[in-house]
């Protein structure tokens, strides 16, 4: 039986990772939860969290071609060369709401450039519940530092999508279950006081 969440309102943040325009866009390409479900279901924690009280941050990915981590790899991780659209980093619509707490990052994980884990400490937040796009790139690399950071962390399984299920299985898998809880939507909006 896994354990109960007991999310302390006072200590708790949900961070949404790239559920920005450019992002989302992939749409139906993700799997094993397409674009418009992980919005749902991402826009329902928002929802029960800023009822709650509870901080929401929102994290979109702007980087421009100049501004972007241009490593040497074998395949581009930017998976395009083109420039992106006007839009690309907007939120997706209705996801934004006054009071959320935006961050913005020029890479895949969302801690690294940014002032998300002073924002968390100064809030007196030690959980975080992660969502978004992608489960193996933008959600794994935060968590990866949310974990070295000693962040309690909730992972809302079916509020992220990757590229493939082969994929999303193995960070929720292998991943995830070693440095959190992960659980569905509606479980964590049970345990929400």
């Amino acid at each position: 039986m896994p354990e109960p969440l007991k999310l302390d309102k006072k200590a708790s943040a949900l961070v949404v990772i790239d559920l920005q325009k450019g992002i989302a866009a992939m749409g139906r390409a993700l799997a094993p939860h397409n674009g418009e479900d992980v919005i749902k279901n991402a826009t329902l924690l928002a929802d029960a969290f800023r009822k709650h009280g509870m901080p929401v941050f929102l994290v979109h990915v702007v980087s421009g071609e100049k501004e972007r981590l241009n490593v040497v790899a074998d395949e581009n991780p930017w998976n395009s060369s083109a420039p992106l659209p006007v839009d690309w980093a907007d939120f997706v619509p209705g996801l934004q709401k006054d009071g959320d707490i935006v961050i913005t990052k020029k890479q895949w994980g969302a801690f690294y450039g940014t002032d998300l884990e002073l924002q968390l400490r100064r809030r007196g937040i030690n959980t975080i519940v992660l969502c978004g796009i992608s489960t193996t790139h933008g959600v794994e690399s935060t968590a990866r530092f949310g974990y070295e950071y000693g962040f309690q962390q909730i992972f809302a399984e079916d509020a992220m999508s990757a590229m493939s299920v082969e994929m999303h299985n193995a960070s929720v898998n292998n991943v995830f279950k070693r440095m959190g809880r992960v659980r569905k939507t509606e479980e964590i909006l049970r345990e929400i006081p």
